[in-house]
């Protein structure tokens, strides 16, 4: 059997009683979050900064790649290889 730890965080009233209205917090709380850590950012790992030498990292690889808006019709913004003569969402 693993071994849990607590964790705990602080929560404005609001918050806090909408978690206590749950039924199961804990898990919705692991659940939120297991998902959050799932969609964080690759490069800034969810700081939403980017440090100097990932700025750098971040400049070259633009050389050959752009951002646009994805051409199927989802409406999101994605990455484009310029390299690619088509892309495979098109």
């Amino acid at each position: 059997m693993k071994k849990e730890s607590v964790v705990s965080f602080k929560a404005d009233d609001e918050l806090a009683k909408l978690l206590q209205a749950m039924p199961n917090r804990s898990e919705f709380i692991r659940r939120a979050l297991m998902q959050a850590m799932d969609s964080t950012c690759p490069l800034c790992q969810g700081s939403g900064i980017m440090t100097p030498s990932q700025r750098q990292h971040w400049d070259a690889f633009t050389n050959h790649h752009h951002v646009g808006v994805c051409p199927s019709g989802c409406g999101e913004t994605i990455l484009f290889c310029d390299h690619d003569e088509k892309h495979e969402y098109e």
